[in-house]
This record gives structure tokens, sequence and C-alpha cells, in this order.
């Protein structure tokens, strides 16, 4: 575990009010492993049944901005990548996370699910889905490559949650928090059959 911490520590940015993360993540229901990919520092989790996360406890957020760089594959219902926050464990959080495999599907009704916000344990995406299609999911556009990095920004101001993708001046996806969890930790996110790899995380906590 001990060389994992150089790349942990490449992969974070963290801006002031700062706070210090642990140098190895508290991993749930994975494996971690890390490397370097032409000089960006990659931390990779590997696929497993169910979701997964790496957290890391030390580090708290409230509101503020999350940035990362994220690349799942154009595999269909195998590749599920992005992010969780508000986190107190496994089981409690809240988290935003992409599908590659719908950002230049075909039909609009996939492209439609390309990126996602669920609230664990009591809105999964097929909770939202059912009871408020379209609201909890949407297209990313212009979609990107599948198979390709892809840079996330998420800002935080509770109850609101804005993602945007690829640089974009609109967020993809906003949405009002479904939870009652103001602050909690943050890590790297990948869904049931999914690899995820990751890098370039960037903090930035608001003052309220």
């Amino acid at each position: 575990m001990k060389t994992l911490i150089p790349v942990l520590m490449a992969c974070f940015s963290i801006a002031a009010p700062a706070q210090t993360p642990a140098g190895v993540p508290e991993v749930y229901n994975r494996k971690v492993s890390s490397s370097t990919e032409a000089g960006r520092s990659v931390i990779r989790l590997d696929e497993g049944d169910g979701a997964g996360i790496a957290w890391w406890p030390k580090l708290v957020l409230s509101d503020g901005t999350i940035e990362f760089d994220v690349r799942g594959k154009n595999l269909p219902q195998r590749s599920f990548v992005g992010i969780a926050f508000h986190g107190k464990d496994g089981m409690n959080y809240d988290a935003v996370y992409l599908r590659p495999f719908n950002f230049r599907a075909t039909d609009a009704l996939p492209r439609s699910h390309a990126v996602q916000y669920i609230s664990i344990p009591d809105h999964d995406w097929q909770t939202l889905r059912t009871e408020h299609p379209g609201q909890y999911e949407k297209p990313i556009t212009p979609p990107p490559d599948p198979d390709a990095w892809v840079h996330v920004r998420i800002v935080i101001a509770y109850p609101k949650v804005s993602t945007f993708v690829d640089g974009a001046a609109e967020p993809a996806l906003t949405v009002n928090q479904l939870s009652d969890r103001k602050t909690g930790w943050v890590g790297f996110w990948v869904g049931n059959g999914s690899a995820g790899d990751f890098a370039n995380l960037k903090i930035t906590p608001s003052e309220r």
C-alpha cells in the first residue's frame, strides 16, 4: 500500500481553506492501484459486484467545488464512473456519475442517461428514473469520447448540485440534493461491474 502514496498525493490539489487528506484511501468494495500515464498520476478502481468507493475520510467537504478527470469505457452496462460526496460510509452518500457508453448512443433515450445523480441509500438510479424520469439524469452536449479522459466539475451549494463536463459553460445536470447530509467524505466512485481511472482531483471548499 505504501507504493500508492506518491501517486495519490500527486492526484490531489486542495485549495484554501486547506485540509490535509490521508495519504491512502479507505476503500469500500474495490481494490485500488496506481500508475503514471503520460505524466498523469492515475488511480484505478477495479471491477466488482455492486458499487465501489475510494474514500478520503480525513477530507471533509461541505459546500465547494470538486474537479477531477475520469475515464471509463464504451462498454454497455459496464462503465459507471464518478464521484461520491457528503459521504458517511459505503452505504450513505450522494454521488454524480457518468455512463460513457451512453454518451454517443444512436437513440435519444440512452443518450439522455449520460450523467446521473443518486443519493444512497434511499434514492438509487432505478428509483429516481421510475419516480422522476428525466430529472436526475441528462445527456451531455457535446457528447465526449466514451473511451477518453473526461473532465468533470461539480459545484455544491447545498442543496443545489451542478455538474459541468469538459469545460462547458452550462451544467449538464443541476439537481437539489435528496439527502439532508450537508457535509461528509469525498471519494472516487464506480458502479456495478465497473472499473474506472481517476486523476487530477482538486477540491475547493466554499466559506458559508
